[in-house]
């Protein structure tokens, strides 16, 4: 469609990621409004400002990948929903390459990689005024052979792209509100849960939220898992034995396109850990989450959702640095 809103951003990103180095600094002026602000998980914090975007994130990359790729798995675009409004484009990608050289920390496997990323961007007249990133570093980790958690849940995959293979700018955008609405009734049903169980009204079913057959993409640590059952068993049931009292929803963006939603905190719960988690004793401390949701609707059902967590900072709160660990893996094994 022309002027499209969504095509424009997603070929700015596009272009930062794949252009000569010559050209990198001229196609950043032209994407990024001059006060843009970008929040990216742990451990690269905030950046203010095209320059600090270009030495705090994306020439990194450039550097750790040489003839990096972004590969959309999901791309959309719709006006917030929330309060704090405006027009927004969300994102599930891969930068792909080889991880050649280190990156933030991180040493490199030498092989290629698939580094996944949630992405959400505020877009005032054409340039991304405001971006908020989580990037799974920790599956990074995992993939070049040094995972720094004793426990897995789920199972660890490479995200892939929805089952109907059409999450990129996706036709009959005025269907998003509809997808947006399931997404809302999901989460304030989700809140109140059987300690017993872990059952929360109206998930599943015929007439409930999540298709039978659902699938849940979950971040490293957590990973992938099927159905109702399988999700509680490697995802909520952990996680609310550890966080009893999460309190979630505490969103920027909610947005809708198509059959496509897309929800965000920054951060989202607030929490205790009060039990064990992924081999991390219970701390007792006050912590917080950043999560990104992103999820495809078909019959008035949720079919598939992509999870991303700032894990990273997460552990960091209960006094744990996981890429000092992963990095102890590699020197062990020298």
């Amino acid at each position: 469609m022309p002027d499209d809103f969504r095509a424009i951003a997603r070929n700015q990103l596009n272009t930062l990621i794949m252009c000569p180095e010559s050209e990198l600094e001229a196609r950043l002026s032209d994407a990024l409004t001059d006060d843009t602000v970008w929040d990216v998980s742990d451990p690269v914090g905030q950046l203010r400002g095209p320059a600090e975007v270009l030495t705090g994130l994306i020439r990194p990359l450039r550097t750790a990948f040489p003839h990096t790729r972004r590969r959309d798995e999901i791309f959309i675009g719709g006006n917030n929903r929330r309060d704090v409004g405006g027009l927004w484009v969300a994102s599930v990608t891969h930068y792909l390459g080889t991880f050649s050289r280190p990156l933030f920390g991180i040493s490199p496997s030498t092989h290629l990689s698939l580094l996944r990323s949630g992405e959400f961007y505020r877009i005032e007249n054409g340039r991304i005024a405001e971006a908020k990133l989580i990037i799974d570093f920790i599956d990074l980790m995992r993939q070049a052979g040094r995972y720094p958690l004793p426990a897995k849940l789920g199972a660890e995959i490479t995200f892939p792209g929805p089952a109907t293979h059409d999450g990129v700018l996706p036709d009959n955008p005025e269907r998003g509100e509809r997808s947006l609405d399931i997404i809302e009734g999901m989460i304030r049903d989700l809140h109140e849960f059987d300690p017993d169980t872990f059952e929360s009204k109206d998930q599943t079913g015929k007439k409930g939220y999540w298709h039978e057959d659902m699938l849940w993409y979950g971040p490293a640590g957590i990973g992938s898992n099927y159905r109702w059952d399988g999700f509680v068993q490697d995802h909520r049931e952990p996680f609310l034995r550890a966080f009893p009292d999460r309190e979630g929803g505490d969103h920027y963006c909610r947005i809708g396109d198509g059959d496509y939603a897309a929800i965000s905190g920054w951060p989202s719960m607030t929490m205790t850990h009060r039990g064990d988690y992924l081999g991390i004793a219970a701390t007792n401390r006050a912590l917080t989450l950043r999560v990104m949701d992103f999820y495809r609707c078909a019959d008035g059902q949720i079919m598939e959702n992509w999870v991303m967590l700032d894990y990273l900072h997460l552990f960091d709160q209960m006094g744990v640095d996981l890429i000092a660990r992963s990095e102890g893996l590699m020197n062990n094994e020298d």
